[in-house]
């Protein structure tokens, strides 16, 4: 819902009838916007519009305190808890930081805070990450407790989501840990992370984040048992993603430093993740070269932020300055601007992913925001495009949520002429023409139900087909699989659905002429000069004036017909079964020996596979009652693929015991391991012989620990498991 203007008049020249009027509505349209941020993990507004809300509701009780109330938001931290989670009470108030977000605005604090100190100074600096608060209690060094900040005295308890973290200590490094320390930091994606986190979510169908901040809240404030098994593995994954730094100390009896740079040094050398970007300056000219430098490097950093903190960095006077009742009067958050440009929407158009969904994306003049052009956003869904009130041809506001996605914002109303118009959501694929439909009723997505042949999805199966995850054929990714399903000559594309996959020839590849098409949209892109669509073909090359075979295409031939003797659990995950993905996959297979004795079994048969459940169960026996689903398998056994372990003894039975190193022991592989993927790892340790375990039990023989490792190797010390170092695996493999 839009908020109501502000009274921008100046605040001496209100009654305190006005003033009283002017605060409530403030209050409101802030608390409601807190609690979509804090509890629905909701921006409905940019965060310089909420700052702006707040610094007119303080200036008004400024000017008249008996407005002030003590429930205000100016004088309360954060917003509400959910209810998901247990309540805990910090030992130490955990506060917000009062803002500033102009140089002279932070001039004039630090010249304050000078004047209240009286004594020299000391500033420290480092990049507020955008991110989620997070508070940690250790005793005796192990981590008991994690919770979120809350309203500053209450929060949620997060504890066994924050193990899942990988770079969050369950045990501190060395000795002489206090008994009781509050550790304060920020959850956080780092970029990379976070753009590879909403690529694993749409390719999975999911709903991707809008923003880092949005998804570590999110990531952080799930509940496992609310969940079935893959949304458990989803949410497994995306804590595993999370990282943390650290920013200050809550409770700690008389801490050994005086500093809280040395803080920082000693709880590096405890082993909690500290930023690599602060600095100690001396001065309100050292503070001032700091915001501005990483304002003009935002960018280059690991991980997205929206300002600089500023704090004095002597402990002694903390304590001196005190706090307001809702902010430390020694700490400042200096806010930069988010950046937002405006550019025209030229059109909106609907691309379709591997699972069917439909999903409308704007068309954009390209204009540069954030440091890079931008030419595309997405629109989610057609009640998005409805919420966002945008016409085509509008000049619109466009910024990067969090500084990485392009999101609009909006329209630019008044410069609206007249010749914009309404977009409607087409009733068919784009791809195949098939009608657009919910999968169930109240779905708000439209998806393609021609899932057999409509070519977008067959693109994105035949994709997953040749990823590392299932048989990782060299040569199959994303631009072959547009060429094998989307060309122009010949007319019908040599794969209508994967079930021919494995009967390309070259004669089959060499015709091939396709559109080059925006991975993002589909959109067939254009010749700059010509304006006609730009055409490659991808399995042709010219060799002493002559059309011969590319590499592509020898190469993709090749990588099919050494697939066929890829291991059975592969070729499972490969079939695009929903709920099968690896862990499944290598439990069916090593359990049953062959494809056969899967379709013979059971849901019953199934479920009682360690590593499977109904839910998996079920989904497998309703892929395999799909007439079309039994044609690919079918086609591909007639094309070589044998779908089945050589020598297995069948149903029921273990597979043959390799002999080997590790031979009937049960491992957990975290971290990295020197030399080797992680998938490359676990299959090392198959082939010594070693059953591998995602979880650390009492059952585990050993625990491989490398850089990177979390939770597990606190497990692994506290039921007292063997701990090999990274160092050691090969050596331990015998390899």
């Amino acid at each position: 819902m839009p908020a109501e203007p502000l009274d921008d008049r100046p605040v001496s020249g209100m009654t305190t009838s006005d003033a009283h009027a002017q605060a409530a509505k403030l209050r409101d349209r802030i608390a409601e916007l807190a609690d979509a941020y804090y509890a629905r993990n909701e921006s409905l507004v940019a965060d310089t519009d909420y700052d702006e809300l707040m610094r007119r509701l303080d200036e008004i009780e400024r000017e008249f305190p008996e407005v002030q109330s003590q429930d205000s938001p100016t004088q309360i931290v954060g917003g509400a808890n959910s209810t998901l989670f247990d309540p805990v009470v910090h030992i130490e108030r955990l506060y917000s930081l009062d803002n500033v977000f102009s140089v002279d605005e932070l001039t004039e604090w630090i010249g304050k805070t000078e004047r209240d100190a009286d004594q020299p100074v000391q500033w420290l600096c480092e990049v507020k990450i955008d991110g989620l608060a997070l508070s940690m209690r250790y005793e005796n060094g192990i981590l008991v407790q994690a919770a979120t900040r809350g309203d500053g005295i209450t929060g949620e308890d997060v504890t066994e989501n924050v193990r899942l973290i990988p770079s969050i200590p369950q045990r501190l490094k060395g000795d002489g840990h206090p008994d009781v320390v509050e550790i304060r930091g920020e959850v956080f994606f780092r970029t990379t992370e976070f753009d590879d986190l909403n690529a694993r979510q749409a390719s999975l169908g999911e709903k991707t984040f809008a923003n880092p901040r949005n998804a570590a809240s999110g990531s952080l404030r799930q509940k496992a048992e609310s969940k079935n098994e893959r949304q458990l593995d989803l949410m497994h994954d995306r804590l595993k993603r999370l990282s943390l730094y650290v920013h200050g100390i809550g409770a700690w009896n008389n801490p050994p430093v005086e500093n809280q740079s040395e803080i920082y040094e000693l709880l590096a050398v405890w082993g909690m993740p500290t930023s690599p970007h602060w600095t100690v300056v001396p001065d309100v000219a050292g503070a001032i070269a700091y915001v501005e430098r990483n304002g003009d490097h935002r960018h280059d950093l690991e991980h997205e932020i929206d300002g600089v903190v500023v704090k004095v960095d002597n402990l002694e006077l903390h304590d001196r300055l005190g706090a307001t009742s809702r902010a430390p009067r020694w700490a400042i958050a200096y806010k930069y601007p988010p950046e937002q440009v405006n550019t025209v929407l030229l059109d909106i158009v609907v691309g379709v992913g591997r699972t069917g969904r439909a999903t409308p994306y704007a068309v954009m003049k390209p204009v540069t925001v954030a440091g890079s052009v931008v030419r595309q956003a997405t629109l989610h869904n057609k009640d998005v495009v409805v919420q966002k009130g945008v016409l085509l041809g509008d000049t619109i506001v466009l910024r990067k949520a969090g500084d990485v996605i392009p999101e609009i914002l909006g329209p630019v109303v008044e410069l609206r002429d007249g010749t914009q118009r309404e977009w409607v959501m087409p009733t068919g694929c784009p791809e195949c023409g098939a009608t657009l439909a919910p999968t169930k009723e109240g779905d708000i997505d439209l998806r393609c139900p021609n899932t057999e042949h409509c070519p977008a999805q067959v693109r994105g199966r035949v994709e997953h087909i040749g990823s590392r995850g299932a048989l990782d054929i060299e040569g199959l990714g994303e631009v072959t699989a547009a060429a094998l399903t989307q060309p122009i000559v010949p007319a019908t594309p040599p794969l209508s659905s994967e079930a021919g996959l494995f009967d390309l020839t070259i004669d089959d590849l060499f015709p091939i002429e396709v559109t080059v098409k925006d991975a993002e949209t589909g959109l067939a892109k254009l010749d700059e000069k010509s304006g006609r669509p730009v055409t490659q073909t991808p399995f042709r090359a010219t060799v002493k004036k002559e059309l011969v075979p590319s590499q592509d295409a020898l190469k993709l031939v090749k990588g099919l017909a050494e697939a066929k003797s890829k291991d059975l659990w592969r070729f499972l995950v490969a079939l695009n079964i929903r709920h099968v993905g690896p862990v499944a996959a290598r439990a069916l297979a090593s359990h049953f020996g062959s494809l056969t004795a899967i379709e013979a079994a059971s849901i019953e048969e199934l479920s009682a596979v360690d590593g499977v459940g109904s839910i998996i169960a079920s989904s497998l026996v309703e892929w395999l009652e799909v007439d079309w689903h039994r044609d690919i398998v079918t086609r591909w056994r007639a094309a070589g693929v044998p779908f089945e372990i050589p020598g297995h003894p069948g149903p029921g039975a273990a597979a043959e015991v390799v002999d080997g190193p590790l031979a009937g022991m049960t491992v957990v592989v975290t971290g990295t391991m020197p030399g080797f993927t992680r998938d490359g790892a676990e299959e090392a340790v198959r082939q010594a012989g070693g059953k591998v375990s995602s979880s650390v039990s009492k059952k585990t023989d050993i625990v491989f620990v490398g850089e990177g490792a979390g939770s597990k190797e606190a497990k692994a010390i506290e039921l007292g498991v063997r701990i090999v170092p990274a160092d050691d695996f090969a050596v331990t493999l015998g390899l």
